[in-house]
This record gives C-alpha cells, sequence and structure tokens, in this order.
C-alpha cells in the first residue's frame, strides 16, 4: 500500500499454478465383512496388501453400509442418501431386466464426477439397473462400464435344466459406452464367475492407463464380485490358504 501511494509499481505476483483435480479409484468389495481383513482383527488368513493400505492410509472403525443387501446399499454409495431416502430400499425384482433400476430423478457420484470434468469408468458389478432401463449406466454418470448389470448367484441358472427350459434370459457380461447401445460379451455363468474380478481388475488399469494417456482426471469404480456367494476363487488361487474357497478368494481380492 505504502509503495503504491508513492507511485512506485508494486513487485508482481506471480499467479498460483491451479491444482490438478485428484484422481480417484473406488474399490467394493462384495459382503466382506469388518472383521476379514488383517488390518480389522483378523488372524486366519493373510491380507498384507489390503493391510499396507490401511496402515499408510485412513482406517475407519464406525463406517457403516447404507444396507445389510446389495441394492440398495449401492444405492446410498452412489446418491450419497440414507436408506430411508435412497429409491432402492431392497433387493426387488423388476422386469424384464430383473433388478430394480435407480429413476432418472436421481443425481449420482458419477454424475457429478462428469460435471466436475472427470472421465468416469464403471468395471464390475453394477446392480441399479441394466439396459433398457433408467439405472442404466451410461445414463447414471459413466462414461463407459464393463461387467455384469445384476447379481452374482445368478452364475446357478444358466446349467441349470429348469432353467433352460424357461424361457428366461440368462445375465450377461457387458459393455457400453456414454451414447451406444450396449452390447452382450457372454452368458454370466460358473465358468465365467471365477475369472470375472481378474478381468475386471486388468480392465481398470487399462482404463486409468488411457486416462492418464488423455491427460483427464479419471474417477475409476471397481465393484468387485467376491466375496458374495458362489465364493469361487480364481484358479491361480485355488486351494492357495488351504482354508477353503472363501479364504481363497479374500487372497484374490487382496
Amino acid at each position: 500500500m505504502v509503495a503504491a501511494c508513492a507511485g512506485e509499481r508494486p513487485a508482481e505476483v506471480a499467479a498460483p499454478e491451479p491444482q490438478r483435480p485428484p484422481n480417484i479409484i473406488l474399490i467394493v468389495a462384495d459382503d466382506l465383512g469388518y472383521g476379514d481383513l488383517g488390518s480389522y482383527g483378523q488372524q486366519q488368513i493373510r491380507t498384507p496388501h489390503l493391510d499396507q493400505m490401511a496402515a499408510e492410509g485412513l482406517r475407519f472403525t464406525q463406517f457403516y453400509a447404507g444396507s445389510t443387501v446389495c441394492a440398495p446399499s449401492r444405492s446410498v454409495l452412489m446418491t450419497g442418501q440414507h436408506t430411508g431416502h435412497t429409491y432402492i430400499r431392497g433387493n426387488k425384482e423388476h422386469q424384464p431386466m430383473g433388478q430394480e433400476p435407480l429413476p432418472d430423478s436421481v443425481f449420482t457420484l458419477a454424475e457429478l464426477m462428469q460435471a466436475a470434468g472427470y472421465t468416469t469408468g464403471l468395471i464390475g458389478k453394477w446392480g441399479l439397473g441394466g439396459p433398457g432401463s433408467s439405472g442404466h449406466p451410461n445414463d447414471q454418470g459413466f462414461d463407459e462400464w464393463w461387467g455384469i448389470p445384476r447379481t452374482t448367484d445368478e452364475v446357478f441358472w444358466p446349467d441349470d435344466p429348469e432353467f433352460k427350459d424357461s424361457g428366461v434370459e440368462p445375465q450377461y457380461i457387458m459393455e457400453g459406452k456414454r451414447g451406444e447401445k450396449s452390447k452382450k460379451l457372454e452368458v454370466y455363468d460358473l465358468d465365467k464367475r471365477c475369472q470375472l474380478d481378474t478381468e475386471a481388475t486388468r480392465r481398470t488399469i487399462d482404463f486409468i492407463q488411457r486416462s492418464v494417456d488423455a491427460g483427464k482426471p479419471f474417477y475409476a469404480y471397481l465393484p468387485l464380485t467376491q466375496v458374495h456367494l458362489p465364493t469361487t476363487p480364481h484358479p491361480d488361487f485355488k486351494g492357495r490358504t488351504g482354508n477353503g474357497d472363501f479364504a481363497d478368494c479374500l487372497v484374490e481380492t487382496d
């Protein structure tokens, strides 16, 4: 102020460098319990990588899932609404896509990320409405998606003789991009069940790399299918722990 009054030119101050938005990777494990990880007291099954993340990051001890079952819990996560306020409050059947979809009126976390200039990707289990419904991932804020639109326990159906004669279409592993019609890739059956998380992880890494190469901040949502029933581990982890399929699946997730 003194320099300005004296007619002297004040020293120029360099403008601060604009901060780049942080990249966000949100990983959700399906049906993982509070005490299943070493960082939360588990002593029978080794989870060193997740334990390291907990040690180097932030460990929540009073963090609750939005619901005790799948779809409403995911609805709470995607909308930020309390279980009593969010639209989906149960695993409700809805024909013809099988899962009650999120309505167009909700504003999701993915849409928030898009509005902030993020590239958004969903790779894994969605569970909030399939193609042809208002809950389609590409209509709920995701630029691209790959995975299953519904639930994992449907893998039992394709091999059931009664199901084959029912005329009901099985669940497919699918992929889609915003503005395009999603494609059915292959039937999601027991053979594909143990491979899904490995492929989802590979595709998530690819999505991250493409986003980095494009110079855009990214939001990668990776909802894994383990350790939801059926707990069938990838062949590389089958028998790894000697404590059964659940333990093998947990080590695979780690």
